[in-house]
C-alpha cells in the first residue's frame, strides 16, 4: 500500500485488510472485493498498435486497484444516484437481487492506494515476447493543480496509433497529446489541448500522396475528473525527410 503520508498509508492497508481477495477471480462479495488489474486495466479499451515492418506492439496499461462491492438490490435503489463527478458507480445485477459498487481503492485524500506509476505505455517484439521498453504516460498535474513527478504517470483511456515510426496517444488525465519515438520510447513532441483525449487517434491521406492528417477528438471523462471538452483536433504530419514536428 501506498500513500503520500503514514497515515494515508495505514488507512489504505485498513481498507485493503477488510477486503476479499483470493485471486483475480474472486467474486464480488457484500465486504467489498479487491480487483486487481482494475476495471480500466491492464489494457483497457483503447487497445494497442502494431507496426508490421518490425513487429513492435505498442500498448497502454493502468496499475490501480479497484473495489466491487455487493449492494442488496432494495436498499440500491432507495439510494440516490451517484453525483456528477463520483468516483463510484452502482450497477444492477439482473437477475440477481444485489447491485455492485465498483469504486477505485483511494485513500481518505483520494490518491490511490497502488503505488505508482499508475500508468504506463510498453513496446513489445511480437516475434519473441520480450519486453523492449516501458515508460510512464501522462501526469497528474491538471488534477493535482500542482506538478507531479513524471515517474507517477496517470490512469489512461484511450489507445495508441504509430505512423511513421512515432506512437501519437492522448488517454492520460492531463490535457496533452503526446509523440513517442517506437524504438526507444522517448517523448519527442507534446501538445496541450483544450481537454484531456480519452480516445485513439486516427490518421488519413485525402488523396493519394498527398499530406497526412492526425486527428484526435477531446471531449475529457467525467468520472475520471479530467478537463471537459467537445473538440475534434487535426495536425498536419510533414514528411519524413522534412524533420519538422507536427
Amino acid at each position: 500500500m501506498w500513500g503520500l503520508t503514514p497515515w494515508e498509508r495505514s488507512a489504505c492497508r485498513s481498507r485493503l485488510a477488510s477486503l476479499r481477495s483470493e485471486g483475480v477471480f474472486t467474486p464480488p462479495s457484500l465486504e467489498g472485493t479487491l480487483v486487481y488489474p482494475g476495471f480500466i486495466g491492464g489494457m483497457e479499451w483503447g487497445g494497442s498498435a502494431i507496426d508490421p515492418e518490425s513487429r513492435v506492439m505498442i500498448v497502454n496499461t493502468n496499475r490501480l486497484a479497484m473495489v466491487s462491492t455487493l449492494i442488496p438490490r432494495e436498499s440500491a435503489d432507495r439510494s440516490p444516484a451517484p453525483p456528477e463527478g463520483a468516483k463510484y458507480a452502482v450497477a444492477a445485477q439482473d437477475p440477481t437481487p444485489y447491485a455492485a459498487r465498483r469504486e477505485p481503492l483511494l485513500s481518505p485524500l483520494g490518491v490511490p492506494c497502488t503505488p505508482p506509476p499508475w500508468g504506463m505505455l510498453h513496446a513489445v517484439d511480437l516475434q519473441t515476447g520480450i519486453l523492449l521498453w516501458e515508460v510512464p504516460l501522462g501526469t497528474l498535474q491538471d488534477l493535482a493543480r500542482v506538478p507531479t513527478p513524471p515517474s507517477w504517470g496517470s490512469p489512461n483511456l484511450g489507445g495508441p496509433l504509430l505512423t511513421g515510426g512515432l506512437v501519437f496517444i492522448g488517454a492520460s488525465m492531463d490535457r496533452r497529446l503526446r509523440a513517442f519515438d517506437v524504438a526507444s520510447g522517448e517523448v519527442v513532441w507534446t501538445d496541450r489541448l483544450p481537454a484531456s483525449v480519452q480516445s485513439s487517434p486516427m490518421t488519413y491521406r485525402a488523396r493519394p500522396g498527398g499530406r497526412q492528417f492526425l486527428v484526435v477528438t477531446a471531449g475529457g471523462h467525467a468520472s475520471l475528473g479530467s478537463a471537459l471538452g467537445d473538440y475534434v483536433i487535426a495536425y498536419s504530419l510533414p514528411s519524413p525527410e522534412s524533420g519538422r514536428s507536427p
